[in-house]
């Protein structure tokens, strides 16, 4: 029997892409793009063109700006309607002629700092950003054959991208945004300063089909910072920044004894990214959380979804008894001592506030965060803050920059965005080192109408301890069921329900 000629190639080339590993494919992409010192040398690029939305034929302007590490602008529109998204180094924010302007929060902000750090240098460093990588196999795509990557980033953004059997190309990508996921399909590449770009884009979401035509692109052009800066819309007049820092720091205080009047159960998930290069849960530990004479006392009572059995309740139970003991002893002594004074400064909390103090804010504006009126603010470490005579928390929150939402009327954090803009050593790094672009997002909920108290915390760090290989933090941190309770910790057992 003879085997058509044309078939056996086609399959000789499935099986040997299909033999391929995702960094192999990588590095192949790259070396059709021009190879990675040109890649790498190409720090900001910007476009401009037309769109057309094909289920109506409407036309518009179209432009695209991004600029080395991870700034993006992008513009377009349609029969008179404006949309624009930027992420400027610290938030994500969109625009559009319905909703108006906007600061993207949740999965919607973590999505387009992922397609914002990619369009600025794709996956050439996606080892020192503690991305993952796993092999889709083969697929067709309209029409074409192509060899399948999944890229998993260190916060757990999960990107299909697919490239050209033939050219090695990159073909089409596949990127969450939100609710909503976006293809983008990329032809008639054309090579501008040693790089192949191409001209030719098609955005693709949820049934929409926009088409993209670039006539002119220029790389490494000097682009203005404020090119990525949250735009100024609106003429109400903001308060005074510096007093709502301090009515903040005042109000703490009474934030944090009405804390000390609430228990409620806090749930740890550990997240793992497997090598299929999806991110599952990896197991968890829940907690009932209640104070004892100003302490926080935690206690286990799940361990991965299930109740503890009655012997390792038991043996919780004895630590937590332990606790207050050790609790009763240090008060003891303190009175001894006649000591009644205010927490040392060492020991004190270090409040929001503090912390901002560490930090230059910019970019302040009126926003709706569930339903409440709040000020929102981007900040960055402070080239003027005293870090050698800094306590060690100011020390790491003055490297950190983001975005925070506070409530107006109660003065109190809604929200929290933050990442690493540098390493911070701990024991001048002997102890340990988080590594820079660590993150955590911190998000609170109103309880009882008198104060916002933690709801989700997102958490995704590396850190090398004690000079031994780094290990990474990938964790969620949900609380809930806040009750206030008048019982002490000591007099309570595991499963009462607070008074």
């Amino acid at each position: 029997m003879k085997l058509n000629i044309s078939l056996f190639l086609i399959l000789l080339a499935s099986a040997l892409a299909y033999g391929q590993s995702p960094s192999k494919i990588l590095k192949d992409a790259e070396k059709a793009l021009g190879g990675q010192k040109a890649l790498r040398t190409m720090r900001s690029s910007q476009a401009t063109g037309t769109i057309t939305r094909m289920s109506d034929g409407a036309t518009g302007k179209f432009s695209i700006t991004n600029s080395r590490p991870n700034l993006l602008h992008f513009s377009y529109d349609l029969a008179g309607f404006e949309t624009e998204m930027g992420y400027n180094g610290r938030s994500a924010w969109t625009r559009d002629s319905r909703d108006g302007l906007r600061t993207l929060t949740g999965d919607a902000s973590n999505d387009f700092q992922a397609y914002a750090a990619f369009r600025n240098a794709l996956w050439l460093d996606y080892k020192r950003e503690r991305s993952k990588i796993a092999s889709g196999g083969m697929a067709n795509l309209n029409g074409k054959s192509v060899n399948v990557v999944l890229l998993t980033t260190a916060k757990n953004v999960s990107i299909k991208l697919y490239f050209d059997l033939t050219t090695n190309l990159l073909f089409a990508e596949e990127f969450p945004f939100g609710e909503a996921t976006r293809k983008t399909f990329y032809s008639g590449h054309r090579k501008i300063d040693g790089v192949m770009l191409p001209s030719e884009i098609v955005f693709e979401t949820e049934g929409e089909r926009l088409e993209v035509k670039l006539n002119d692109i220029k790389i490494n052009q000097q682009i203005a910072a404020s090119t990525f800066d949250f735009p100024k819309m609106s003429g109400e007049p903001l308060p005074d920044i510096a007093k709502l820092l301090t009515e903040l720091q005042t109000n703490e205080d009474k934030v944090e004894s009405l804390l000390d009047t609430y228990s409620y159960v806090q749930k740890q998930i550990k997240r793992e990214v497997g090598k299929d290069g999806v991110v599952r849960e990896a197991g968890s530990e829940t907690y009932q959380l209640s104070f004892y004479k100003g302490n926080r006392i935690r206690r286990l009572v799940e361990k991965d979804g299930k109740p503890l059995n009655e012997k390792d309740q038991t043996k919780e139970d004895k630590e937590v008894q332990e606790r207050v003991e050790e609790i009763e002893k240090r008060i003891a002594a303190k009175e001894a001592k006649g000591d009644s004074g205010p927490p040392s400064e060492n020991s004190r909390r270090v409040s929001i506030a503090e912390v901002l103090r560490a930090s230059r804010l910019v970019n302040p504006r009126r926003e709706r965060f569930r339903g409440r009126d709040v000020i929102v603010f981007d900040f960055e470490p402070n080239p003027d803050f005293d870090y050698k005579n800094a306590k060690s928390m100011l020390k790491f929150f003055g490297k950190t920059a983001g975005a925070m939402w506070i409530d107006e009327k109660d003065k109190q954090v809604a929200r929290l965005e933050a990442f690493l803009a540098d390493n911070f050593n701990v024991g001048g790094g002997v102890l340990a080192k988080l590594r820079k672009n660590s993150s955590f997002v911190l998000e609170q909920e109103r309880v009882n109408d008198e104060i916002w108290l933690p709801s989700v915390a997102d958490i995704n760090m590396s850190i090398r301890v004690l000079l031994l290989k780094g290990i990474n933090v990938n964790q969620v941190v949900r609380s809930y069921d806040y009750k206030k309770f008048a019982t002490e910790v000591k007099d309570a057992k595991v499963g009462d329900k607070p008074n």
